[in-house]
Order: structure tokens, then sequence, then C-alpha cells
């Protein structure tokens, strides 16, 4: 055990390096019951802000070299993971699996039941943290689908630990043994957190020292499980839990600086309405051209 511990410290601490974010990006002024009061000069800026920062680009260039940094580890790593007592371990296999099922499709549950919950029950902030979330994993999982899609990569329990490296371009369109690289409930997992601890950021900025670490350290062991499960390298996980923290963050960033774009007042429109048989279906506001 200690040595696994050693082999996967640093798959762990990059991982956890990521929501270090949300902790740096000043907190606006609020009330003395937490709520965010957002001024008009401050709603003004917030509409001309720019999308994409130095910030942004020294994030990416953070996980691309975290990524890369942790190919020459990934074949030490996915044999630890495999010990025979490790994977013996029934605590471990079980909660192994509830954390990947919180990835997905949990991701998409608990995001879609805030934004109902939210919509129908009257509580905009509760909206706004359901649908961003939503939107932050469905943008992030595009972005992963294809990248799995291009680069091919074999996963741990089709190769072993023969050859981490076994890439195959565009061959991951054809089999799911070849979509690894990057880990998509990763990608999920850190695009809900991302997201939802950005919007916590914004509405209760004294409650996000208690949610970032909460989700962080959640979506952490989603990517965990998963190369627990042999079904990523490490390499795969850090990735993917880059594309989906940087997904949550560019989600909410563009929402409210651009609160007129045309998909959030669609699905901010949403309604009940009723039918003639005493029930009721989804009405959504499409305005004319």
């Amino acid at each position: 055990m200690v040595g696994l511990a050693n082999r996967c410290r640093s798959v762990t601490i990059a991982l956890l390096l990521t929501w270090t974010t949300a902790f740096t990006l000043p907190a606006q002024d609020t009330t003395s019951a937490g709520r965010t009061i957002i001024p008009r000069d401050t709603a003004h800026a917030e509409r001309h802000q720019t999308l994409f920062t130095y910030r942004d680009g020294a994030l990416a260039l953070g996980f691309a070299a975290l990524t890369i940094a942790m190919f020459p580890a990934d074949k030490h790593i996915a044999v630890s993971l495999q010990d025979a007592d490790l994977q013996a371990n029934k605590f471990f296999g079980q909660s192994a699996t509830r954390f990947e099922q919180v990835a997905s499709p949990g991701a998409f549950i608990i995001g879609g039941g805030l934004y109902a919950f939210g919509r129908f029950g009257g509580h905009k902030d509760i909206e706004d943290i359901g649908w961003h979330g939503t939107e932050a994993v469905l943008l992030a999982s595009g972005v992963t689908t294809v990248l799995k899609g291009v680069l091919g990569r074999s996963r741990p329990y089709v190769v072993g630990d023969t050859n981490p490296h076994n890439f195959g371009l565009f061959k991951g369109f054809s089999s799911s043994d070849r979509q690894s690289f990057p880990s998509g409930h990763a990608t999920a997992a850190f695009a809900a957190a991302s997201a939802v601890t950005s919007e916590v950021r914004r509405l209760w900025p004294s409650a996000t020292w208690y949610v970032a670490p909460a989700l962080y350290g959640g979506a952490t062991l989603v990517g965990l499980s998963r190369m627990y499960h042999n079904n990523h390298w490490a390499s795969d996980v850090v990735l993917g839990a880059g594309i989906g923290t940087f997904s949550g963050l560019k989600v909410v960033r563009y929402s409210h600086a651009h609160p007129d774009n045309k998909l959030d007042k669609w699905m901010m429109d949403v309604s009940i309405l009723p039918d003639p048989r005493g029930g009721g279906t989804l009405g959504f506001t499409i305005p004319a051209p």
C-alpha cells in the first residue's frame, strides 16, 4: 500500500491542483446573508469581459504539461492499481463504482434535477446552477468524444502493461476499446464541479471554500475510480480534468457576460403548459425570425 501511495501521489496532486483556480478570482460584494449584489457598473463590465484571458492560457498550458508529465508514469500507476489485494478489496471496488455513477449518468440527472427544481419552483439561482452545470458537461463531453475518436488510444485493459502509448489515428470512432484518451467520466465530473463552483462563487462567495473542495475532491475520486477499474491511464484522467475544468469556467463566464444568448434564453423560458387530459407538457418560447 505504501508503494501504491507513492506511485499515485503525482496524479492525485495533479488533479487536486485543478480546484485552486476556484479561489484565485476576486469575489464580489455580498450582503450579510451571503447573496451577491452586482452593482450596475459591475454588471456592465461583466457584459464586456474577455472570454479568453492570459490566465486561461496559463491554465491550458498547465494541464498540457501535467498530461505530458503523466505519460512516463502511466504504466507504473496502472500496474500498481491492478494489484491483486487492492482489486480484491470490496470497499474500494464498490466505492469506485459509485463514484463513476455520480459522473455518468449522475452529472446529467443532478444537473437536470436542479434545473427543473429552479425553473418550475421559481428559484432563479438554482436554475442557473443546474442548467450551466449541464451545459458545461455537454460541451466538455463533446470535445472529449471527438478527441477519443481522433486519437484512438487503447484502454489499459486491452493492452495491459505492454504499451500504454498505443494510439491509432481515427480508430476511436470504430472501437470503444480505443476511446481511452481522455477520460469521459473525469471530463464530466470536472465540468460539473467547475461550473457549479463558478456559480457558487458568483452567488455566495463565502460558500466557495466549502463547495469547491467537496466538488473537485469528488471529481478527483471519479478519475481515480476509472483508473482503479483499468479503463483509463493517469494521463487520460488529467487531460479529462483539464477539459472539464476549462469548459465549466468558460460556460459560466460566457453565459453571464452574454445573458441574452439564444440558448440560455430558450432554456430559461421553459414552462409547463396544461393539456386537455389534465396533465402538462413542456413549452418553449422561440423568438420569431
